[in-house]
């Protein structure tokens, strides 16, 4: 059976005339079609709208930049005036701040932020209170001597200084990067010494799952490897009361005194494709990459997506569970350029209890709730119903991205959170800073399914041969320009890295490495990747940082992971270890092995199970086998899974079909 199946999947969920109208993509297409003479239908055509804006992305996002009055009316002509991919050009000679866009709805009526943690009441942070942090925090940057375009890093955990930190560097125009604390010193290094960073905002410690966690050593072992970094900016999360060690003035500084002066922001104004920040890339064949993207890029996709596809505007309370280490902690800290509240949260998802996001969507009187689809997953199967066991009447919307999201679960949500609530999944990227197939407000939700490719991303399903495809499995391409592409890779000088990540083998199309299906009725079905990036629970990574970890013990020899989706929406990562003559598998190395990604790659990324396996096999070029691994244990015959003419040992391959045949045969693929 095809993931597609049943032809005619339930409809969960359905727009009214009243809600259309009332959305801002409904209000959006109206001003649209009078703007432009166009007519889309009453009540308005997804379609049909979707068809124009790809088909026109002059107009599209000219009026995109005009309705939300980032840049009110740019002539037609002076919108996208080179479309090479990559090297589009957009909204040349136009300048811009993302910090100015952020704060430019400060009001009273409704907070910035609302901060929450494992251990304490949410707390509200207003507008003003916010803009004046930034502001000092920026003044402090200043006075340090950080320049536009130089590089500050965080360190941190989702929390409020790391909102602060990144709106008051974007003020100055210095480039914002960062990564979550359960980063081990190794994969921390890997992504901030390409950049050199001048400043780092680190944090002393966090807390996960009731526990707290140290990282005192782990800073001082940054500061040591990144002679960069002529100030770091320590954040105390555990220990506020410790003296700051005795280094130079100015090595040194606290959260506190780098904050200490409230004031009005000072917003440089930017070229519209001026760097924003450094995210970075899995890490899957070396180093991570680091990708820029621009201000005004991020801007306007951001007012489009949180705005029109979400739905989420002033008075609006959104909270998106994320690490600082995967691109959804950026956009959701972007709900800030729709006069929304952001809810900001540290902590582990499901503590004290496997219903804990609920428990503060009830809380906050949130009204927009992202997570993951494995996070509702295990509130299916751990049977909660908590719209029975919460007060979620402020909740409207539940967004899922990071994975597919079963059908059971869609089923699961409108039966047990609430029946009337706008359930979106949504795929995207770090890559692009947003999405590329999601919601619309528009459209009615289907098991299973997500709705339509965004307005202005020309999305569709590619056969190997580059042919579009509909009702079968293909690669998910883009085919013209988005504003948020990156602008480059960092440290990439002739764009060679750029060009071999999304456009090949098709120059000029953007492949995003996503198995995409278009049904005959327009929704689409993702199924994972097409190529081996670890995924789980949304933060990327790549299986380098494994193999460094790993490799490392002497016990191991050789070792290949992977990541692979099941169709039941589950997430399976097993390791298969070579070992050295006369080593064991012992529940000593096991541990070692465990404790090893743990502190040098991820604790996210623990393998699920270790395997000892005779040998690894790799392409005659020396790579291992991931993806046509992967491929085996989701059920793909061997024969289409691979070409035992390009590996090194053919007979090597056959152990591993047989794993795959015997998790099948006891488990499913």
């Amino acid at each position: 059976m095809s993931a597609a199946e049943p032809a005619e999947p339930q409809v969960l969920w359905c727009p009214t005339p009243e809600s259309i109208a009332a959305s801002q993509l409904g209000r959006f297409a109206a001003w649209v079609a009078e703007r432009r003479g166009l007519d889309f239908g009453s009540p308005p055509d997804y379609d049909a709208i979707w068809r124009w804006s790809v088909e026109h992305l002059d107009q599209f996002w000219a009026d995109v930049a005009t309705w939300t009055d980032v840049l009110p009316d740019v002539p037609d002509d002076r919108v996208l005036t080179r479309r090479d991919m990559p090297g589009a050009e957009w909204f040349p000679g136009t300048t811009l701040n993302y910090a100015q866009q952020a704060l430019r709805y400060a009001t009273e009526e409704h907070p910035a932020l609302i901060v929450a943690d494992e251990d304490t009441a949410p707390v509200e942070v207003s507008w003003a209170t916010l803009g004046g942090q930034v502001g000092a925090f920026a003044a402090t940057l200043r006075r340090l001597g950080v320049q536009r375009g130089d590089r500050v890093a965080g360190y941190l955990p989702n929390v409020p200084e790391a909102v602060v930190a990144f709106l008051g560097a974007a003020s100055i125009g210095a480039v914002w990067s960062s990564c979550a604390p359960d980063f081990g010193t190794r994969s921390v290094l890997d992504r901030f010494a390409q950049i050199e960073p001048v400043v780092l905002v680190a944090v002393d410690g966090y807390r996960w799952g009731g526990r707290s966690y140290d990282r005192r050593d782990v800073v001082a072992e940054l500061r040591a490897a990144l002679p960069s970094v002529r100030t770091t900016i320590v954040v105390p999360r555990l220990r506020p009361d410790e003296p700051l060690d005795g280094a130079e003035p100015d090595a040194v500084l606290r959260w506190a005194d780098a904050v200490a002066e409230p004031q009005e922001p000072v917003f440089e104004p930017l070229p519209f494709d001026h760097p924003l920040w450094i995210v970075y890339s899995s890490g899957t064949t070396g180093l991570p990459k680091g990708i820029v993207h621009g201000h005004g890029g991020v801007v306007l996709e951001q007012r489009k997506q949180i705005g029109l596809h979400l739905d989420v505007g002033p008075g609006d309370r959104l909270f998106w569970y994320a690490s600082t280490a995967w691109i959804m902690w950026n956009i959701a800290t972007s709900a800030l350029l729709a006069c929304a509240t952001l809810v900001v949260y540290d902590g582990a998802p499901t503590y004290p209890a496997v219903d804990a996001q609920f428990a503060l969507a009830a809380r906050t009187r949130m009204t927009y709730l992202g997570t993951s689809p494995g996070y509702l997953g295990a509130c299916e199967k751990a049977g909660v119903r908590p719209g029975e066991d919460h007060d979620l009447s402020a909740l409207r919307a539940i967004g899922v991205t990071g994975a597919p999201l079963p059908a059971s679960t869609f089923h699961w949500v409108y039966d047990a959170v609430a029946p009337e609530v706008f359930l979106g999944s949504l795929s995207g990227g770090t890559d692009i800073a947003t999405g590329f197939i999601g919601s619309s407000p528009l459209l009615p939700v289907t098991a299973g399914e997500l709705q339509r490719p965004m307005l202005g991303v020309a999305a569709a399903s590619w056969d190997e041969d580059g042919h579009p495809v509909v009702g079968e499995l293909g690669e998910l391409v883009v085919t013209a320009p988005m504003p948020s592409m990156p602008l480059y890779f960092w440290n990439d000088p002739d764009g060679v890295r750029y060009r071999e990540a999304y456009f090949d083998p098709w120059p000029g199309v953007w492949r995003h490495g996503d198995w995409l299906e278009v049904t005959e009725r327009g929704t689409c079905l993702i199924t994972g990747r097409s190529d081996s990036t670890l995924n789980r629970g949304g933060v990327r990574m790549g299986t380098a940082d494994v193999y460094a970890a790993v490799e490392a013990i002497p016990a191991v020899v050789d070792c290949v992971v992977l990541g692979v989706e099941q169709r039941d929406g589950g997430y399976w990562m097993p390791l298969f270890v070579q070992l050295a003559p006369g080593a064991e598998l012992t529940a000593e190395l096991t541990a070692e092995i465990k404790a090893a990604i743990r502190t040098n790659a991820s604790p996210r990324h623990v393998p699920d199970e270790i395997t000892v396996v005779p040998g690894v096999p790799h392409t005659r070029t020396g790579k291992r086998l991931e993806v046509p691994l992967k491929r085996l244990f989701q059920g793909v015959p061997p024969e289409k899974a691979l070409n035992l003419g390009a590996v090194d040992d053919a007979a090597v391959v056959e152990h591993y079909v047989a794993l795959a045949r015997e998790r099948s045969r006891t488990t499913g693929p």
